[in-house]
């Protein structure tokens, strides 16, 4: 409700009847979608006003890419497909991209490209681009920097993955239970493996690229954001705590090797939340630095980490 309400409020003061939003197939950009179907109904609006456009890469699977079209197709927003590979294979070319090199420039031109897309389709659209990115992902800054990092208006911003996957699941369940295709595709979905899908897939063709194998799972980060940033527990209280709440799921190596990738990443990545598109504070805990969280992006990091020590 919070987040379709600050939608809702944002369009109704530009006085804009059109949205644009990149639509994956993923969890972030399904609940958006939701969200931003919600806000059109709320303001009676129709959904083909709101154009959700899939944009296929080197790493798009079937799966995700099938439930990209179904979902959009069931809730009734006008669809777009757009293959980015063409672009960014050009862009290698401009700046001497080796293709086969997979690292974080082949990963980033592809996020930037597809942020690209999305806003010249609303400019002339005259609409606004509705971001998906979640409070999880600004904590670790886990976003390419102004790629999916940047839109007009977050309406994941202050969402932890893990209620991400709660809500898209309780729409499955309760907005939309027994109602066609859509209800076992939000269940797919909900059981898709997390991914940016920006490195090729497998063998197989399914996702080779797995966030939490390369971050860490998200119910820990989730849990030491929250009692780091309500309660202002420093890292050996964050481990106390999480040895008691993850007792019997994670060892004592685990906890802290995945406590130490959040401070690092948590302390290191403030430069992309100093820049953010506005979007609704729905629970306690928002990094907007126009609210709650205004740190230096230069702030030294030592003091926090030497009681881990």
């Amino acid at each position: 409700a919070a987040q379709v309400a600050g939608l809702t409020t944002r369009l109704e003061h530009i006085r804009c009847k059109k949205a644009v939003i990149g639509v994956s197939g993923g969890l972030d950009s399904t609940l958006a979608l939701l969200v931003t179907a919600l806000a059109f109904d709320t303001l009676g609006l129709p959904r083909k006003n709101i154009i959700g456009v899939t944009m296929p890469g080197f790493g798009t699977t079937n799966r995700t890419h099938g439930n990209s079209l179904d979902l959009m197709k069931d809730l009734g927003v006008s669809p777009r497909e757009i293959s980015i590979v063409p672009a960014v294979r050009q862009h290698f070319a401009d700046i001497g991209q080796d293709e086969a090199d997979r690292d974080l420039t082949y990963e980033n031109s592809q996020a930037r490209e597809r942020t690209q897309l999305l806003m010249d389709i609303a400019g002339k659209e005259g609409g606004i681009v509705v971001g998906t990115g979640d409070l999880s992902e600004l904590a670790l800054g886990w976003c390419t920097y102004n790629g999916d990092h940047m839109s007009m208006y977050g309406v994941n911003a202050s969402v932890p993955k893990t209620l991400v996957r709660t809500l898209v699941r309780w729409a499955a369940d309760n907005k939309f239970g027994g109602k066609g295709k859509i209800h076992s595709t939000l269940l797919d979905i909900v059981d898709t493996p997390i991914s940016p899908e920006l490195l090729p897939a497998d063998d197989k063709g399914e996702i080779a690229q797995k966030t939490e194998d390369s971050v860490g799972p998200y119910e820990l980060h989730d849990f030491f954001l929250y009692h780091f940033f309500r309660t202002g527990a420093g890292p050996e209280k964050l481990l106390f705590l999480a040895r008691k709440a993850f007792a019997g799921v994670y060892d004592e190596q685990t906890l802290r090797k995945w406590l130490e990738t959040f401070l690092k990443r948590f302390f290191s990545q403030q430069f992309k939340r100093s820049c953010l598109p506005d979007g609704p504070k729905v629970g306690s805990v928002s990094l907007s630095p126009r609210g709650d969280w205004r740190m230096p992006s230069d702030l030294e990091t030592g003091w926090k980490l030497k009681e881990e020590e």
